[in-house]
């Protein structure tokens, strides 16, 4: 079922929450160990996409023309501008550790490639590794934020949901219209991008590189486009 994984990531935010509620005090150490792991499982599952690729120059001007189309409208600082906004609006109307927590958890779950990627894998060809491995860190993720912000995290778990079955929905309507051997290709070629996005996100977490991993996310669709022109000229 290609909802399966929007559905694992929702139920993950809420027990990491509810876990969260009962444990108040977590050692940093323990939080940076988590993260490593995590951030080296992204990593693996990355790789994994990206030697799937048919065509790794299809894979590398997707990600060259993304990457420029993000940097140019300044895509992961508009997210972040987006986010601010959000929390300044919605602080001002509700009071209370609930509301800073359902933003805050919200944008952490839902603003990122990951659920991006995993949206599209689930979506074109049914698989949800993404989402799964997503919803894995998402768990741990919520068991830490829970013990700042309380309640409202695990409230977060529904909006993450919502977004996720958006794009799967969307992704499984393009995979309609378009002819199967054009899909397979775009397919391959979907799950390398975001292979490359994910090895990104890894490496900001273990503090090797700092890149705008925001900016990134227009190749995904860059990708698709490419090879649907490919094929039809």
């Amino acid at each position: 079922m290609m909802f399966m994984g929007a559905v694992a990531n929702g139920l993950a935010i809420v027990i990491g929450g509810l876990l969260g509620l009962i444990f108040t005090f977590i050692p940093e150490p323990i939080k940076d160990s988590i993260m490593k792991i995590q951030a080296l499982v992204i990593m693996t599952l990355g790789i994994q996409m990206v030697v799937q690729a048919e065509d790794i120059i299809v894979t590398l001007l997707s990600l060259i023309i993304g990457v420029v189309i993000g940097e140019v409208i300044r895509l992961e600082e508009q997210l972040n501008r987006f986010g601010h906004w959000m929390e300044f609006k919605l602080g001002d109307k509700h009071a209370g550790n609930l509301s800073q927590g359902f933003v805050s958890g919200t944008l952490v779950f839902i603003v990122g490639a990951m659920a991006i990627v995993g949206g599209l894998d689930a979506g074109l060809r049914g698989s949800n590794e993404v989402l799964y491995t997503k919803s894995i860190m998402d768990f741990f993720i919520a068991i830490v934020m829970t013990t700042t912000y309380g309640l409202g995290v695990i409230i977060s778990g529904v909006p993450a949901f919502l977004y996720e079955s958006g794009i799967i929905v969307s992704a499984s309507q393009i995979a309609r219209l378009i002819p199967e051997y054009i899909l397979d290709q775009m397919i391959l070629q979907v799950s390398a991008t975001g292979g490359v996005i994910l090895l990104a996100i890894g490496l900001n977490m273990l503090n090797v590189t700092k890149m705008r991993v925001g900016n990134m996310i227009p190749a995904i669709f860059t990708a698709m486009a490419m090879v649907y022109i490919i094929n039809i000229f």
